[in-house]
Parts: C-alpha cells; structure tokens; sequence
C-alpha cells in the first residue's frame, strides 16, 4: 500500500486531488487538435500546397521531393527525442510539438530561398514526432483502462482534420505565405488547447514519473493491483517485439509517401484536376479519414496484425485508383483514390500506436515513437525515391509502385501473425 500512501501524501502537500479517469472525451479532443496542426498542417501541408508553391515560388519546386525526405528524417530525430522524454515528461513533449510546428510554419510562410526553405519544413516537421509519442502517456494516465483505444483512435483521427482544415485554407488564403501564416496560428492555439488545461493534473506525474517514480502497468492503469511493493518493477522492454511492426512500417510508409509528397502535383499536371480545385482532394481525403475513429472496433474484432494488413491493403487500393485516374484523367477517380487513402492512412497509423502499446504495454510511449520513425524513414526514403524517378517515370506507374509497397507492408504482418500465432 506503500505506493497509495505515496500518491496521498504528494497530494496533500500540493493541495491537489487527482480526479478520476473517465472517457477522456476532453484531453482526446484537445489531442486531436494538436494532430491536426502538427500533423495534417505543417508536416503534410507541405505536400497539399505543391501545386500553389509551383506557381509562387517556382525557384522552390525541384526541392520539394529533398525537403520532404529531410522532413521524414527530422520527424524521426524528434521521435527519437520523444522516445528517451515522454514516458517521464510528456508536457514537455507537448510544448515542443507546439513549438516547433509553429515556428517551422512561420518559416515556410517567408521562405523564397531554396535552403531557408529545407531548413523552415525540416523543423516544421519536427512537431508530429514530438506530438503521437507525448499524447500516448496523456491518454493512458488521464483516460480510464476501457476507454483508451477509442481515446487513441479520436486523437489519431486529427491528421483527417488537419488535412480537412488545409484543405479549407487553400480556398480562402490569397497566397501560399498567408495559408501558412494562418496554420502557424492554429498550430501555436492547439499546442495550449493540450498544455494549458493539464496544468495541476496530478495524474501525469503519478503515471509517469514527472515527479514520481514509474509505476508498473498495473499501477499505472489504476484499475487493480494491490500496491503492496515498495518499489513497482516495470518491464524492460523487449526490441525484438518491434521487428516486425517496425519492418512492416518502413514498407508501407514508402509506399503511402507518393500521395503524400506528390499526391497534388500529379494529379493536376496530368490534367485530372485543375491546380485551383486542388483543396477539394485534400479535404476528401480528410473526410475519409475520418473513419480512423473505427480503428479501436477493428483492432479489438480482428486483432493488431490483421487490422495492420487491411488497412495497408486500403493504401494499395488508394495507390491503384490514382494510376486509374492518371491515365485516364479522371477526376472523380481521383477524388475516391484520396478518400480511400485518408480512410487507411489514418487508420494504418492507429493501428500502429496500438500495436506498441500491445507490444510494449509498460513503455507505450517510446514504443510509438520507434515505431513512428520506422513510418517515417519509409516515407523519407519513398518521397526521395519517388523525387528522383518523377519527371522521366509515367506518373502511373509511380502510383502502381507504390500500391505494390503498400501491399508488401501489408503482407509482412499477415506472415508474422501466421509464424508466431501466439502474438495475433
């Protein structure tokens, strides 16, 4: 009872009651916020406004593939930080999030040399890796045991509404300098919609040690356990958990890197598309994603690695629409492609969070963030790849490669779940 004693007497000293857990509907909103900037804003942005960047700063353009593989790499470097940060200070996590999307967005909006312009996406980038890895310990100390996954899914969902948002930006902004000053503002207000209202929470620090020692899963879940060990033992995580996960992550994310990076640029200069309806894809595409929500109902029917393998799967389908509506200049094709993929990107991107905390129950937040980089060095090496060959590849086989990576990443965890079925 030694660690009830604990958390009672911090409490009394401070003045402070911890409230109890419950669906989490507030922090998961505020999370959700704070994904949407971070996220489907300053570090996706960067893709969606191409079109716009190539008629304003055309000097920009033949570094657009390089700055979003620098950006992928940055997000990894923040992750990494993250990993080795949040599970003991997830604010502080928070506050570099906000901080950096913002000031990498202020950046972007300025930016007409090509190296200013690397340098302001790289640390506008930096903010999502900061911002999944510092949620998950949030959610797993504020939200109660049953409710966490869907918690998780509504804030992972806030990529769709980011994107949505942008989407809506690039109708009403006269520029491209003007949208990103405006998604700079939004990033700086979602950043404090998190941090501000979890001032005085107690929670933080008895889960995950800002001030207290970690507790174990149990104690930290605040469901159960009987409290009687003085000093709880956690877990040291196992690596070989994330192999596959990880392996799988690289695979796809190299394939969902095209629609991301050249999504915009290749629809319109195949005609699909005109440059100035560009928004309504992007706002699709977040409407689709939409139905990330669901990734909790179809992790707990269907488990973590089939759940991984069918929404790879939507990524590959996505990827094949695209090629359909390249080659034949097929708008509404093009508009579905996007929707398929929002709906599977945010989804794939649940999946994953819940398969790191299925996997490294004690350390949920480093085994996201592992588990996020590996996403990311996908997408880093896929936005490169696929920079390299645009211009001299025909645009649908681009998309018709990427459905083929996708589908690989998919299968990768179709196979792990049939060679080790103990793990499914």
């Amino acid at each position: 009872m030694l660690k009830t004693s604990r958390r009672t007497d911090a409490h009394a000293r401070t003045g402070m009651r911890s409230p109890a857990r419950g669906s989490g509907l507030g922090i998961s909103f505020a999370g959700m916020l704070l994904i949407a900037a971070t996220y489907g804003m300053a570090r996706f942005g960067v893709g969606l406004f191409a079109p716009r960047l190539a008629a304003e700063r055309p000097e920009l353009v033949e570094v657009l593939g390089w700055a979003a593989a620098a950006q992928f790499i940055a997000y990894s470097v923040a992750a990494v930080m993250a990993a080795r940060l949040v599970d003991r200070r997830p604010r502080a996590g928070l506050v570099l999030a906000g901080t950096t999307a913002t000031a990498g967005s202020l950046g972007i909006a300025v930016a007409t040399d090509p190296a200013v312009f690397v340098t302001a996406v790289v640390v506008a980038g930096m903010g999502g890796g900061f911002a999944s890895p510092a949620l998950v310990p949030v959610i797993d100390a504020v939200v109660a045991v049953h409710a966490r996954a869907t918690a998780q899914s509504v804030v992972n969902t806030g990529t769709a509404a980011g994107v949505i948002g942008a989407g809506m930006v690039a109708f009403l902004a006269p520029s491209i300098g003007t949208a990103w000053l405006l998604m700079a503002g939004l990033c700086a207000a979602a950043a404090a919609s998190v941090i501000l209202p979890l001032q005085g929470r107690t929670e933080l620090a008895s889960h995950g040690g800002e001030t207290a020692a970690p507790t174990s899963a149990g104690g930290a879940d605040g469901e159960s356990g009987s409290g009687s060990a003085a000093s709880p033992v956690v877990r040291t995580p196992d690596w070989r958990k994330l192999l596959l996960p990880g392996t799988a992550a690289v695979v796809a994310g190299s394939g969902s890197a095209l629609i991301w990076t050249f999504g915009p640029l290749l629809v319109t200069e195949s005609g699909a598309v005109a440059p100035d309806q560009i928004g309504w894809l992007w706002i699709v595409l977040g409407a689709g994603g939409l139905l990330g929500t669901l990734t909790g109902v179809l992790v707990t029917r269907v488990g973590v690695h089939a759940g991984w393998s069918i929404t790879a799967g939507m990524l590959a389908v996505a990827s094949a629409v695209l090629a359909w509506a390249l080659l034949g200049e097929h708008a509404a094709a093009a508009c579905a492609s996007m929707a398929i993929f929002g709906a599977g990107y945010m989804a794939l991107s649940g999946v994953l969070i819940l398969w790191a905390r299925r996997v490294w129950p004690d350390h949920a937040g480093a085994g996201t963030s592992v588990l996020f980089i590996a996403l990311a060095t996908g997408q880093a090496a896929g936005s490169a790849g696929f920079g390299v060959v645009q211009g001299s590849w025909n645009p649908a086989v681009m998309a018709a490669v990427a459905a083929g990576l996708c589908l690989a990443g998919g299968a990768l965890a179709a196979i792990g779940a049939w060679i080790r079925p103990a793990e499914h």
